[in-house]
């Protein structure tokens, strides 16, 4: 498992975004990039999350930040997922994982006594020059979206 570290750049990674479009993650710099990653489209966790995040979204733009939030599902999942809720955070598949590993995002997880592999649950906050300047890792929902949106007003 590869971990980014403060100062390092975005990854030149390319995910699938819910439209289907590929989206390069080191084309974000430039203005802010809040990317995170959540385990499980439509599980409660992740729904409230998404939901925080795109009550935000007019504060992100303000700063002229984009919100990129990264799954393993596949893309008609994010599809579904998105219309269901009405988000407007930007869904983005990992399907074979690639991205995971370049942000240390996959880890070994414990539920209920069994061991598997799984996203864990994390942010990274990018400035305009595209190099990490904050990171989260196993986020707790609650609150999360403000705790970013406030860092992400500092830069």
């Amino acid at each position: 498992m590869t971990a980014l570290a403060i100062g390092n750049p975005i990854p030149a990674v390319t995910v699938t975004d819910a439209d289907g479009a590929a989206l390069n993650l080191s084309s974000l710099s430039g203005a802010p990039a809040i990317i995170y990653f959540y385990p499980k489209a439509d599980t409660p966790g992740c729904t409230t999350e998404a939901q925080d995040f795109t009550a935000l979204a007019d504060e992100f733009a303000k700063l002229g930040a984009q919100v990129i939030a990264i799954s393993r599902d596949p893309v008609t999942k994010l599809c579904k997922f998105r219309d269901k809720y009405g988000l407007t955070v930007r869904l983005a598949s990992d399907e074979d994982g690639s991205v995971c590993e370049a942000f240390g995002t996959w880890v070994e997880k414990k539920n209920y006594g069994k061991t598997y592999m799984g996203i864990e649950r994390s942010t990274f906050l990018f400035d305009a020059a595209g190099n990490l300047v904050r990171e989260w890792r196993k986020v707790r929902v609650k609150g999360h979206a403000d705790a970013v949106l406030e860092a992400a007003q500092t830069l």
